[in-house]
């Protein structure tokens, strides 16, 4: 599994995960960067993604909605704010009502995403920061370890295809 650790901290507001993947880094940023190919590793494997809107470009915006196996779908959005291809990108990541618009009332999270390459494989070091710990309660209690983990751990399978 690409996934080696998790690890929320309340007190600085911030979840990290470390994976590895068995793929250069280039390789591994084009899925960032293809909408298609983001698709098929955003979200929980029986949540699949549908991106709406894809430029991973600062000041670019990135929507999507993942659909529950019962058909129910969940809106999120990317607001891109810094891209050093390959090696990462920044952005504000939100949740979205049915039309994609920002839902207000729901936890705004700050990624980084940061890819090294190490013997033909990527690292990568995902960190998100929220504005308080009880917006870091509020999604770590809604499922988000469970759901990012299982969404991370689909790369190597979807790379290896």
């Amino acid at each position: 599994m690409p996934v080696i650790d998790v690890t929320p901290d309340l007190d600085a507001r911030t979840i990290t995960i470390n994976a590895e993947f068995a793929a250069p880094i280039e390789r591994v940023w084009q899925i960032y960067a293809d909408p298609r190919q983001l698709e098929q590793i955003w979200g929980p494997p029986t949540y699949p993604a549908t991106v709406v809107e894809h430029s991973l470009t600062p000041g670019g915006r990135v929507t999507y909605y993942m659909t529950s196996p019962e058909g129910e779908k969940f809106g999120g959005y990317w607001e891109v704010i810094s891209v050093d291809e390959p090696t990462g990108f920044t952005f504000r990541d939100g949740f979205a009502d049915g039309d994609l618009n920002p839902i207000e009332s729901m936890p705004v999270s700050t990624n980084t995403y940061a890819f090294t390459e190490k013997d033909g494989k990527t690292v990568a070091i995902y960190t998100g920061v929220y504005a308080s710990a009880e917006a870091l309660q509020q999604v770590l209690e809604m499922g988000m370890v469970d759901g990012a983990t299982s969404a991370i751990n689909q790369i190597d399978a979807f790379l290896a295809a």
